[in-house]
């Protein structure tokens, strides 16, 4: 709070204040009044209205400085009426009063959408699932009768049931950690799960799969990695080239503090200029528009599922040679001193 501005603010007040000094300096003027009274007068007036100004700017100054700092300081702003002391002065206390009647609301406000976000969440979930049994039993009469099925329609209950996936997981991403299990797990074997479920789709767009794993051991979540890993094999797919024999080539390295996966293909690569943004919501980029109709979720789910794994993701590409996709995993000593 600003001594110079707090006076600005007042000065109808101090011009009012002025008028009646002039007004009782003219009376005494008019009553002959001796000069000596006349500036006795005039300086008591002059004390006593600047100590009446400076008493209420101090007072104020006290509680709109606290709650200017106080929420430049919080990234929830909304809290900051809990870090305030209760004012003196009645203003102060209006003001105080109006927060606390506004936070309240607010809050009440807020739980009730989150309460419904969670209602409409359950609900998504729930369809999902509801929804995976028919999906399921479509992906096995179509593998059981591929020889007599044509094979775009298994294709495209592949791609139904690769979005279904999409949806649930980014439904679930947001509190993900609390279906978390982190333990050591193996690359072969969630690589290998993933293989198996693309299978069909690896042979039908004649894409060869080499993986070279050397039994590497990552902490993480199985289940949610093989996800990750599922929607960079299905992008390797999706945006193979077709003048060249394709593949896709899958490695770990083991450093010393960290073990980076490296998801590599050969296809169409990514433009420079869309490179930065890959993993941004809904971000489809020019392939996204070219290539195929895609929902850009793929990898900003899969970013965002790394963050909270606590995994490193980074991707490399030029236009029209490679793309490049890297997890990166954290070695835990803790983790491994208490196995031993």
């Amino acid at each position: 709070m600003i001594l110079r501005k707090y006076i600005k603010d007042k000065r109808l007040v101090i011009a009012i204040y002025i008028l009646g000094y002039f007004s009782i300096l003219m009376m005494l003027f008019a009553f002959k009044c001796d000069h000596s009274l006349i500036i006795a007068i005039s300086i008591v007036l002059f004390v006593l209205a600047s100590s009446i100004l400076l008493i209420e700017f101090y007072r104020k100054k006290e509680f709109y400085d606290e709650l200017i700092q106080n929420l430049e300081s919080l990234d929830q702003k909304y809290l900051v009426l809990e870090t305030l002391t209760k004012p003196s002065f009645y203003e102060g206390v209006i003001q105080y009063q109006s927060l606390y009647e506004i936070n309240k609301s607010m809050l009440e406000n807020v739980k009730e959408y989150r309460t419904r976000m969670n209602d409409f969440k359950e609900y998504v979930e729930m369809w999902i699932h509801e929804v995976k049994v028919p999906i399921s039993s479509l992906v096995l009469m179509c593998h059981n009768n591929k020889d007599t099925l044509d094979k775009k329609y298994i294709g495209q209950i592949k791609r139904l049931d690769n979005y279904i996936d999409q949806v649930l997981y980014y439904v679930r991403s947001e509190n993900c950690e609390k279906d978390f299990l982190i333990k050591e797990v193996k690359l072969e074997k969630i690589v290998g799960n993933v293989a198996l479920r693309n299978k069909d789709l690896l042979l039908e767009n004649k894409i060869d799969l080499h993986v070279q794993l050397n039994a590497i051991c990552v902490l993480t979540d199985a289940k949610w990695l093989e996800f990750i890993l599922n929607q960079m094999i299905n992008n390797s797919i999706k945006y193979k080239r077709d003048t060249v024999d394709s593949f896709i080539r899958i490695t770990a390295t083991e450093q010393k503090d960290v073990v980076i996966l490296s998801i590599y293909d050969n296809g169409i690569g990514i433009p420079s200029s869309d490179l930065s943004r890959v993993f941004h919501k809904s971000f489809t980029g020019e392939n996204g528009r070219k290539k195929s109709k895609s929902t850009g979720m793929g990898l900003y789910i899969a970013k965002n599922l790394c963050d909270q794994l606590g995994h490193g993701i980074r991707i490399q590409s030029e236009e029209g040679l490679f793309t490049e996709v890297q997890i990166i995993f954290s070695k835990d000593d803790f983790y491994s001193l208490t196995k031993m």
